[in-house]
């Protein structure tokens, strides 16, 4: 099918949804073709031309490019252009989510969880309101990482770096410049925020982020349930065939289904996405009476290519059935819980409408992000060309044909993160609370107090600025475009 581009290219992957375009900054490269100051403009015309042609072949609105687009733009600008844009109020359905990147070999290897990083997660918030002032509040940190090596842990406040406050101007630079970066700690005192003298250094390095982060297993009379705790959907580390997340996700379910489990806590609230197979094999974990010969999901393409993919690889491509997994244990449940937050995206949400055809979920926490659209990452076979791309190319629908998520899952029961986390895992976390409680018969009765709200406005998380956030990723294998 090398007849669908007019320039050599191949899909590495499929991508649920793809990354905030305002945080898909470029990398500088010394390659053949990158984005410098004295980029010519027949460099542009080349790039540019490379973009147009795959977006007009794969590109979910095609139809929508304009006709006559200048292809003297730098790349990304070029890229931005062509784009039919969301607007919130004139058009809703529109695209949020395509992006472009200089650096495709970076960006494969961030998608597989390896990265620059502490190693550790953390959201972003106004000191006050009407405040300046910036605080970075640890969500977890990864185990054996220089975060974890430094001190650092869940719920720790950060409100210098390197000795500077931090504010809505310096916020992003402090925290991005690195590689090694002293942070000053508050306290929390009640609602208030206590600027204190403690101070841990941490230098970033290259880390191997392992998705699977926490199960537990808790008894409650004749209830016995499990807690997974699932950050990324990666298979396997960055150049690894093994699968050894995947194995280790097994691992977890065979561990549970030995032990009787017959209730389970999902928690997916720092979950922003990943590989489809790692989602299908989760899903195939957790469905009730779910095998190989049953629908986990299908995808619609734009009109231009489906005909062609159709003809080539038959309908099969389109969709992603359940797996056989010895170690299910949808028979013990009659239901299943989520956690979530606006984290939770796109793989994530995947698991949540992929599982509702086949048993109740029940989701606790905040409303999810909102992506039910799928990406693909385009780069140049002749290697003349750097920039790898991520164009949405299709919508995903469950075995019920839903697809109607765009703005999120509002949750079925709503619990907000404090501003003072407890570890996760602690039967008194308020997510897991409302989970136990729900389990338990407690929360109905009123035996259960209710959480307190942070008060502090949400301004952003690092969790955006993963590779790929908000992603859902399916490897292509032997398919050439």
């Amino acid at each position: 099918m090398n007849q669908l581009f007019t320039q050599k290219s191949s899909i590495q992957w499929l991508l649920m949804a793809g990354f905030i375009l305002s945080l898909s900054g470029c990398k500088k490269t010394t390659d053949d073709v990158t984005p410098q100051t004295t980029t010519t403009t027949s460099e542009n015309t080349t790039v540019d031309s490379w973009i147009l042609s795959n977006m007009r072949e794969v590109y979910y609105w095609n139809d929508k490019i304009p006709a006559n687009p200048d292809t003297t733009l730098a790349p990304d600008l070029f890229f931005d252009s062509i784009l039919y844009k969301y607007d919130a109020t004139k058009n809703p359905t529109g695209d949020r989510f395509s992006w472009i990147e200089n650096d495709a070999n970076t960006l494969t290897a961030e998608l597989s969880g390896q990265s620059v990083t502490t190693g550790m997660d953390y959201n972003l918030y106004l000191r006050a309101t009407g405040s300046t002032g910036v605080i970075a509040q640890v969500l977890y940190v990864l185990p054996g990482s220089p975060a974890e090596k430094a001190g650092l842990k869940r719920g720790d406040v950060i409100s210098k770096v390197n000795g500077q406050l931090l504010n809505t101007t310096n916020y992003s630079d402090l925290l991005s410049t690195g590689p090694t970066y002293t942070f000053g700690l508050a306290t929390i005192s009640g609602s208030t925020l206590v600027d204190s003298d403690q101070t841990r250094s941490v230098t970033a390095t290259v880390f191997q982020e392992n998705p699977v982060f926490l199960d537990s297993v808790y008894t409650i009379g004749s209830k016995k349930i499990g807690y997974f705790v699932y950050n990324q959907f990666v298979p396997g580390a960055n150049g690894s065939k093994a699968n050894e997340y995947d194995a280790q996700m097994d691992a977890v379910f065979s561990k549970f289904k030995a032990q009787g489990v017959n209730e389970l806590v999902l928690d997916l609230r720092y979950n922003p996405g990943g590989y489809t197979s790692s989602s299908a094999n989760l899903a195939s974990l957790i469905g009730k009476g779910v095998n190989s010969s049953k629908l986990y999901f299908r995808e619609e393409w734009n009109a231009t290519i489906t005909p062609l993919l159709q003809q080539e690889y038959g309908s099969s491509f389109f969709v992603q059935n359940f797996l056989d997994k010895s170690q299910n244990i949808g028979n013990n449940l009659s239901r299943v819980f989520v956690l979530t937050t606006d984290h939770t995206a796109s793989a994530s949400e995947l698991i949540i409408n992929g599982l509702r055809p086949y048993m109740p979920v029940t989701t606790i926490g905040t409303t999810t992000y909102g992506k039910n659209v799928g990406s693909i990452t385009i780069t140049d076979d002749t290697g003349k060309i750097k920039w790898g791309m991520q164009p949405i190319v299709f919508r995903s629908y469950n075995s019920a044909g839903q697809s109607d998520y765009s703005t999120g899952f509002t949750p079925t029961v709503e619990v907000e993160e404090p501003i003072n986390l407890l570890p996760l895992g602690d039967v008194n976390e308020p997510l897991l609370n409302e989970a136990l409680s729900e389990i338990s018969g407690n929360s109905a009765n009123g035996r259960r107090a209710a959480a307190v709200r942070n008060p502090l406005l949400q301004m952003g998380s690092s969790i955006q600025k993963k590779a790929g956030g908000q992603s859902m990723i399916r490897t292509l294998k032997n398919v050439k475009l």
